[in-house]
């Protein structure tokens, strides 16, 4: 029997969709076919394999190894791989040994941007079948499994914000290479500044229209296309999509709009703040409400003239406020992402709510018999893992609920009302996660541990590096 048939890893959806897919390959007559998992910063990595090979590995799954689990930022390699467990604590992480990259045959694709290319998301695992614990992807689906459980999904809608430039100098020598490499020369396609005028749409349209084509083509469910308040800033939003497909369609949409840009000679970059002059940041709006699956009624909504929120979703809002702070590690998960949280901005800087407000970190929407009744958290970068922000969202709201917490009044001043602040640096964050009790027994300190480690090698080196600042500060002075 397959590893996939002897551990029982497909569903009846997954086998059928296993059987379309075959015939799609042939049909098309593909010649190679991607196979991808999102690493622990929402990366995509894997092999391509030639068609008749990927079809073989279906069932079978393709090795790959443990180090791609060990990298932070720059992609180096964070764990001691090679001593006693590997810098895990696990037998199966050392050595730099392998895993088993399983396909999840309901997203497959056939890539519009590159002729005869499928693609294929995958999940890992370990030889005796074991979903590998710090694999993002593995740690959503558990989240998700515990809210059905409960008789919910969770249905989130993605406005993602990022910029595009022309490239001018992509820094190719070989004296550009690094860990990380010397990042690219672009110019902007637009002056910025003009929020969603058609003026300043026109002069990005020929690459969002580019880009446009190739999304719908991957099948996500884009709903609209608009230029941003910055220079050479635009935003998409996406159509609201229950369980792993919301996730899903983030990393495989960053991916393919970086990779779609470059193929034309632009630079797209997820980058909260990138360091261009007159440049603006960009944020990751998470539109998010509980479906209950019996009925298919939102569990947000309330029947009630005299509040926008039922009792439920008062208690999730509570919950999600009370674990901002540790959190936030997993909402701006980069050190430049937290350079956006400034006040009297379109960005907030602490956790509070308020009913269609843009200065608040939780934005209620909806009221009164309004099915489409959501929390839009304004909290996010677009850098973000979406499986860690979305697990996240879950779990801080279910504990509202549990606990049966009260979120306060609206905030009318959001930068004014007293409330705790949130993170100012990727540092605080990474305290505030660490020393967090609720997130180290929902998640597991396993993997809590194992993040943290990853957050505080990147933070090392940042720490390490002498900034522009520092030299223009001090360099002359003493």
């Amino acid at each position: 029997m397959s590893f996939v048939g002897s551990h029982g890893l497909w569903s009846k959806e997954q086998k059928e969709a296993a059987s379309c897919l075959r015939q799609i390959v042939e049909q098309q007559k593909l010649e190679v076919i991607r196979l991808s998992f999102p690493d622990q910063h929402g990366i995509l990595r894997g092999k391509t394999l030639v068609a008749s090979e990927a079809l073989a590995s279906l069932e079978s799954g393709c090795s790959i190894t443990t180090t791609m689990l060990a990298k932070d930022t720059s992609h180096r390699t964070v764990f001691p791989v090679f001593t006693s467990g590997g810098g895990f604590g696990m037998k199966e992480m050392e050595g730099a040994a392998d895993v088993l990259m399983v396909a999840d045959p309901t997203t497959f694709r056939v890539l519009p941007w590159t002729p005869g290319t499928g693609w294929l998301m995958c999940d890992l695992y370990f030889a005796d079948g074991r979903p590998v614990p710090f694999a993002t992807r593995n740690l959503y689906r558990g989240v998700l499994a515990k809210l059905a459980q409960r008789g919910f999904d969770f249905v989130a809608g993605l406005e993602v914000e990022f910029h595009i430039f022309k490239l001018e100098n992509a820094k190719m020598s070989p004296e550009h290479a690094g860990q990380p490499g010397t990042p690219p020369d672009v110019s902007l396609l637009s002056h910025g500044y003009q929020y969603l005028t058609e003026q300043r749409y026109d002069q990005m349209e020929p690459v969002l229209e580019i880009i446009r084509r190739d999304v719908l083509a991957l099948g996500l469910p884009l709903r609209s296309v608009e230029v941003e308040f910055g220079p050479s800033q635009c935003e998409f939003t996406f159509a609201p999509r229950a369980g792993l497909e919301p996730a899903d369609n983030m990393v495989l949409f960053r991916s393919a709009v970086k990779q779609i840009a470059r193929r034309h000679g632009y630079h797209a970059t997820f980058m909260c703040r990138p360091k261009l002059p007159n440049l603006f940041a960009s944020g990751w709006h998470l539109h998010q409400s509980i479906v209950a699956r019996a009925s298919g009624e939102n569990a947000f909504m309330t029947r009630d003239g005299g509040d926008v929120l039922s009792a439920f979703g008062r208690q999730y809002l509570a919950g999600l406020l009370r674990h901002a702070r540790a959190s936030t590690v997993f909402t701006t998960p980069t050190i430049n992402g937290y350079k956006r949280y400034r006040s009297y901005s379109l960005a907030p800087d602490r956790a509070i709510w308020g009913r269609d407000n843009r200065g608040v970190m939780i934005r209620v929407l909806g009221g009164p018999n309004d099915a489409a009744t959501r929390l839009e958290n304004r909290i996010g970068e677009p850098a973000a893992n979406p499986y860690l922000y979305m697990a996240s969202q879950i779990l801080s709201g279910l504990d509202g609920v549990d606990r049966g917490l009260d979120p306060g009044p609206s905030a009318d001043t959001p930068y004014e009302t007293r409330a705790e602040l949130l993170p100012k640096t990727l540092r605080e964050a990474v305290f505030a996660l660490r020393d967090d009790p609720f997130f180290r027994e929902a998640l597991g300190a396993e993997f809590v541990d194992y993040y943290v480690h990853i957050k505080n090698a990147e933070i090392e080196r940042f720490q390490a590096e002498v900034s522009d600042w520092e030299q223009r500060e001090y360099f002359e002075m003493f």
